[in-house]
């Protein structure tokens, strides 16, 4: 993409209200723009790194065994007066009529919609187990939206829900998705720290909560050191097999939230390996049974010819949220660090003197083979000042940055910078290219 050609409103300061530092980097860079409380605009640079981190976890979903699919965001009332939840959920849920006075809501999440998918149509044990997700808007009516995507009321989440015959095949849904959701956060460039957690209105008795650590963090959390340092699982895992040992792993060391934190186990644990730190949670699993089952009546045949309710759970991962909560953990003081996986933009090239037929044609080159070989680039090719174009580009943090300008040139070199060391050495143009060419 070109710059000249590109909508990026990018702006030296942000509005005073913006309290965190992703909030003010999202509207200082043109990522989103404020429409009401808690409503954005995604803007395209904002819009492509939604997409980047959306397709990471399309691919460990996938690699888990989960099966997309997309449901509406609007919900009728009826189901959830099935499950109970209906008049439980609170003011969070903004409910509404249709033309034909029929209770709708625009759904908070799923389980009931899905629920009723399951129920049309699996009637067998022979079909289970399934895991079935889809990543859709939500909206959730907070009572004070607060930090910019971080707390919005509407917000983009990929929602996963297991189907099984046992609490045994339940289980081992669940320490799937625990695995996978390790694997995408790491992927992401995100230490993420599962811990013990409240169920709250989901149900159930077995919830983790992923934290990531920031000093922005919306709560307290509490760990032990030994788990910053755990590598993910890897993707060479093998989802087929026994997964226990990999949860237990990270299981046996103490990790938990403000709302299941015991002060007695946390204190038993040696004054050098104690974290108590403010956390951000991108993601939640949940295992609850048959609560949703029973009342909905969602049941199979089991090998001995019996009808039984199956055990379900459900696993979110705040896409939109990411933005936010990725930018809280990768930035400096000139802007953002965006991990290779998920930035707007692989590399951005630096015209020095657009205009000048030695720089525009060397540009050009380097444009066109990135282009060709799919890679994403940023070409900026304005007439700005020098110092403006620099600021800019680390500012939107890009993870790779090819300066060309006449004097390097005419030593037949450019400069290459890598954004998060802020490393830069001159090369020759086609050493350049591949040296920050993703693997």
């Amino acid at each position: 993409m070109r710059l000249s050609r590109y909508f990026l409103p990018v702006s030296k300061e942000a509005p005073a209200d913006a309290a965190i530092v992703s909030h003010q980097l999202m509207l200082r860079t043109g990522m989103v723009r404020q429409n009401g409380a808690g409503i954005y605009t995604w803007l395209p640079l904002g819009y492509r790194v939604l997409k980047k981190i959306e397709q990471v976890v399309r691919e460990e979903m996938n690699r888990a065994g989960a099966i997309e699919l997309l449901m509406p965001t609007l919900q009728q009332a009826d189901l959830w007066r099935e499950s109970g939840r209906y008049d439980d959920y609170g003011k969070e849920m903004l409910r509404i009529k249709d033309r034909h006075d029929r209770d709708m809501l625009y759904g908070p999440t799923n389980e009931e919609l899905i629920t009723d998918v399951f129920r049309a149509y699996v009637k067998s044990y022979k079909q289970l187990p399934l895991n079935l997700y889809h990543q859709q808007w939500k909206f959730r009516d907070e009572v004070r939206p607060r930090f910019g995507v971080m707390r919005g009321r509407e917000f983009l989440m990929k929602d996963a829900y297991s189907f099984d015959l046992t609490e045994e095949g339940a289980r081992a849904a669940y320490r799937k998705m625990f695995c996978a959701y390790l694997n995408a956060f790491d992927r992401m460039g995100l230490t993420a720290i599962p811990m013990r957690a409240d169920t709250g209105p989901i149900g159930g008795d077995l919830s983790h909560e992923f934290i990531i650590l920031a000093d922005t963090g919306e709560s307290a959390v509490f760990c032990d050191r030994e788990l910053l340092d755990m590598p993910a699982p890897g993707l060479d895992l093998d989802f087929d097999g026994d997964l226990t040992p990999e949860v237990e792993k990270r299981t046996r060391y103490y990790a938990a939230t403000e709302e299941m934190h015991d002060e007695a186990a946390f204190n038993a644990l040696p004054e050098d390996r104690k974290v108590s730190a403010r956390g951000i949670e991108v993601g939640h699993i949940f295992y609850f049974g048959t609560k949703y089952s029973k009342p909905m009546n969602a049941v199979v045949q089991g090998p001995d010819g019996q009808m039984v309710p199956v055990q379900m759970g459900s696993y979110g991962i705040g896409v939109s949220r990411l933005v936010g909560g990725i930018i809280e953990a990768c930035h400096d003081e000139n802007g953002i660090v965006w991990p290779e996986a998920v930035a707007p933009y692989h590399v951005g090239i630096i015209n020095m003197r657009a205009g000048d037929a030695a720089c525009d044609a060397a540009c050009e080159d380097v444009y066109a083979q990135f282009s060709a070989a799919g890679v994403d680039v940023l070409y900026d090719d304005t007439d700005d000042r020098a110092g403006a174009k620099f600021a800019r580009m680390d500012l939107i943090g890009l993870p790779w940055q090819i300066v060309i300008g006449p004097k390097g040139l005419e030593k037949g070199v450019v400069e290459v910078k890598h954004r998060k060391t802020g490393e830069k050495a001159e090369m020759p143009l086609a050493e350049a290219i591949a040296k920050v060419s993703p693997a």
